[in-house]
């Protein structure tokens, strides 16, 4: 019984030695860990729209119209004291689960560039959205996330019309236009109540 009660007690005493081990090492990696995903944005952010010299987190003042659509991470991008555009993290329901995508759309409501963050779509068919080197028009080199830059708001947006879809992911390729589609309307409404409506 006593051996019993001792091996307890160290396995309570390991137990305890490893948790507080675990949070000494996150507490020491989290803000490298939050540094890194910044500088991470930031890169996006400038992929997105590399003519912009200022990006203003507005997170919660751009509201999703599409309820399939959820919005993250929002920013303002201006160049000078010029607003040029928005960038928004979308995130809708994909094959594989959660896909977020960060969208740029610029005032004149046309999209400037979008960037697949994350997903978990299959290898090899639905994961294509994010390779640069799946192209939808192989003579232009044009990814497929790749082609919706300079799409204008007003456009369909319909897979399998003027958006080439992905071979054999049609389900990926809708929740990307879908969240690039609902990132624009968005944006475009945003952008005329800044103005006063004049877009």
């Amino acid at each position: 019984m006593k051996g019993m009660v001792k091996l307890g007690i160290v396995l309570a005493l390991y137990t305890t030695a490893a948790c507080v081990g675990l949070a000494f090492v996150y507490s020491a990696t989290s803000e490298t860990i939050a540094m890194r995903q910044q500088a991470d944005l930031e890169a996006a952010l400038k992929e997105l729209f590399p003519e912009g010299d200022a990006f203003k987190d507005i997170t919660g003042t751009i509201t999703s119209l599409n309820p399939a659509v959820a919005f993250e991470t929002q920013y303002e991008v201006r160049k000078g004291t010029a607003l040029i555009g928005a960038a928004i993290q979308a995130a809708t329901a994909s094959y594989g689960g959660t896909l977020k995508v960060l969208v740029g759309i610029a005032a004149d409501g046309r999209i400037s560039r979008v960037k697949i963050l994350e997903h978990q779509d299959t290898p090899g068919l639905g994961a294509n959205a994010a390779s640069p080197t799946y192209y939808v028009n192989k003579p232009e080199k044009i990814s497929f996330y790749g082609q919706f830059a300079g799409k204008s708001v007003k456009d369909p947006f319909e897979v399998k019309g003027d958006v080439v879809a992905i071979t054999a992911s049609t389900i990926t390729s809708q929740a990307v236009t879908i969240a690039v589609k609902a990132s624009a309307d968005a944006a475009v409404g945003w952008f005329a109540a800044q103005t006063g409506g004049a877009q």
